[in-house]
């Protein structure tokens, strides 16, 4: 059976699953160098997709479509797209589901536009269910066929707890774990420096592109402040004060307001810092409340049920370390795209699940957007360069190289595919490709280190293929590759196995390890500022900050900018 997953708005995208294996998910953003968060824009893309992937749109079994929630004075949810160029809103499931009389696997079934792909009938699931279900088909507990819990907390949601059992349509909802949406941390750092802006004269779009692009800065940020719990009296005093199960924005304001009242000498970094760290807390506190209320508390000192992470908070690598090193359970998930750039998988998950009852899908990283065919610009040459000859390049000059290898990787994070590779071994590299990529100079550079050296460089170092945890360099290690040092110690770290299918990056790394004694080398993404990955080596080539660009055997040189 041939599932097709769409996600129209923010974030939008076509999967497609055959059984239970993933085919590919293409993200709008990552077609053509589009905007950061673009929405899929036109019916008529999900025709071309599937076409450009040798898919006859007849030959979809099921259409599903992600739950959202009702805009502009809409009483149902209805989702602002267009069909041929003419705009158009198609109906869809709701955001949480709460209410429905299936509980959280409720389908319901629409009409789509005529002369579309979706004309013929197409299913919608909650948004906050297909989050569940990204997650928790994903995870090793759902090949093991073991059940799982699922905390799913997306910007407009409370913290939302399920229980997934080993027959994944077993599904219960346990609630919220308390009243903050998950918008709050990006509204609370919105209120300060450096992420407040008159947002008043912003389009819609822009206001989307603005608030969704915060949390990451932010969280990189308050490694600039220092974490101060003497004041989370203050803060608990606060939430209790403002009484809201929407608190977003509110919080922000009222600290801004009440500042140095509440908060007296603490700068916007500790500030966002300690805001941070008292989110983690709650996590992890009521979390603690929710397994004592279910009996799977465990009785040792780790739990005995996994969890799952969800929604766009998932990207909060202090966030997920909090719940990893908390021992509450027997391992932590997160997939690489819990924000909607899995929605479209996530929804498709949930038609394979109500259909046949299977929750193992079989999927790559790496099954994004296929390069576009590669095109000499002017003042570039090309030449044979193998992985070997390539990390003797940057052993030997230095200098950052864009890599560009098969399909994109799922998700926000570069992950060797499309990422822009340099030694580590410089202290000004972090500044240099901070300034390349047009980045503020607090953001960090992760470090992509190989699998079987982790625990050797990092604390803890374990296996984090996509990171997603929060990871800190051992004695020594940090004179040795200062470029991908945090300002707070900590580095994202992304773990890869030369063996992994998907990616060159690996044999790139152990060649790099070979001549240097380093298993270590920098990763950021390759992309425009403000655009997703880049879709082909001429988009490298045209942005032309770095001297090399490399793609499947074959290194560019830009004449004018090579050593």
């Amino acid at each position: 059976m041939l599932i097709c997953g769409v996600k129209v708005s923010h974030d939008g995208g076509v999967a497609v699953l055959d059984g239970n294996r993933l085919v590919f998910s293409i993200e709008a953003e990552k077609l053509a160098d589009g905007k950061r968060y673009s929405a899929l824009g036109d019916l008529d893309r999900i025709d071309q997709i599937l076409r450009a992937e040798g898919i006859d749109p007849a030959d979809i079994d099921r259409y599903v479509v992600d739950g959202w929630y009702p805009v502009d004075g809409d009483t149902s949810t209805r989702i602002a797209t267009a069909h041929h160029g003419t705009p158009v809103k198609i109906p869809a499931a709701s955001y949480t589901g709460d209410g429905a009389p299936g509980g959280p696997l409720h389908r319901e079934r629409f009409t789509g536009p005529a002369g579309s792909v979706l004309h013929s009938g197409y299913a919608s699931y909650a948004h906050a269910t297909h989050h569940v279900y990204s997650s928790y088909c994903t995870s090793p507990f759902a090949a093991r066929g073991e059940g799982a819990y699922v905390l799913a907390w997306d910007g407009g949601m409370l913290p939302r707890l399920y229980r997934v059992g080993a027959d994944p349509r077993d599904i219960t909802y346990l609630g919220p774990l308390f009243p903050l949406v998950g918008d709050v941390f990006v509204e609370f750092c919105m209120s300060f420096d450096p992420f407040w802006r008159d947002i008043s004269e912003l389009t819609p779009d822009q206001l989307t592109q603005h608030h969704l692009e915060v949390p990451g800065k932010a969280m990189a940020y308050a490694a600039l402040g220092t974490v101060r719990t003497d004041v989370f009296p203050a803060l608990e005093r606060l939430l209790d004060e403002l009484n809201t199960v929407s608190v977003d924005s509110t919080i922000g304001q009222a600290v801004a307001a009440r500042r140095e009242e509440l908060f007296p000498g603490m700068t916007s970094a500790d500030c966002i810092a300690t805001f941070q760290e008292y989110v983690a807390r709650m996590l992890v506190d009521s979390l603690t409340t929710a397994l004592a209320r279910t009996g799977e508390a465990g009785t040792g000192a780790v739990g005995t049920v996994g969890l799952c992470l969800a929604g766009g908070c998932a990207l909060n690598i202090k966030w997920n370390s909090a719940l990893r090193s908390s021992g509450l359970f027997s391992a932590i998930w997160a997939p690489p795209f819990p924000n909607d750039s899995g929605a479209a998988i996530g929804t498709a998950c949930c038609e394979m699940v109500a259909e046949t009852g299977n929750a193992a899908l079989e999927w790559d990283v790496y099954s994004g957007p296929r390069l576009a065919p590669p095109r000499l610009l002017p003042g570039w040459s090309a030449a044979p360069c193998d992985e070997r000859e390539l990390a003797a390049l940057l052993h030997r000059e230095g200098e950052p190289v864009v890599v560009l290898e098969g399909r994109a990787e799922l998700g926000p994070r570069a992950l060797g595919n499309r990422s822009i590779m340099a030694a580590a071994t410089s202290p000004a590299m972090k500044k240099r490709l901070n300034d390349i990529k047009g980045r503020a100079d607090y953001r960090p550079v992760a470090p992509m280190c190989l699998e079987s050296h982790a625990a050797e460089v990092f604390e803890p170092g374990t296996t984090d293929p996509y990171m997603l945890f929060d990871h800190r360099l051992r004695p020594g290690w940090a004179e040795k590759i200062p470029a991908v040092v945090h300002l707070d110690g900590s580095a994202r770290l992304q773990t890869i196995d030369p063996a992994a299918r998907g990616t060159r990056a690996g044999a790139i790394l152990h060649e790099y390890t070979k001549l240097s004694g380093i298993p270590v080398l920098c990763n950021t993404s390759a992309n425009l500022s403000g655009h997703g990955l880049f879709s082909g080596v001429a988009s490298a080539m045209a942005w032309g900050r770095t001297p090399y660009v490399w793609s499947e055997g074959t290194l560019y040189t830009n004449q004018r900018n090579a050593s």
